[in-house]
């Protein structure tokens, strides 16, 4: 993959993560995978507004899904990077 191509996909990526909805989702994910509705749950948000958060993290490849029935269940598509991440940011913070 071309550099270019390289720090498009990174900028992408880190986009991705900057909402505190999508953080918080995240943080989450990192305990194991959760459907739709736990996520809605946890958050107190609307589904279509957790749906769009989750669509953004997934065309941004830090997410995947798997459906069981009618529910979406999501997953980190690489757990011990996006902990790494997470970490990084929080000690920036402290």
């Amino acid at each position: 993959m071309p550099l270019t191509q390289k720090r498009n996909k990174q900028a992408q990526v880190l986009k991705a993560l900057a909402h505190p909805l999508r953080i918080l989702v995240v943080e989450h994910l990192l305990n194991g995978e959760k459907c739709v509705n736990d996520i809605k749950d946890l958050f107190d948000v609307s589904q279509p507004n957790v749906s769009q958060h989750l669509n953004i993290l997934k065309y941004s490849e830090i997410v995947d899904f798997h459906q069981r029935g009618n529910l979406r269940c999501y997953f980190l598509k690489d757990p011990k990077n996006i902990k790494n991440l997470i970490r990084v940011t929080q000690e920036m913070i402290k």
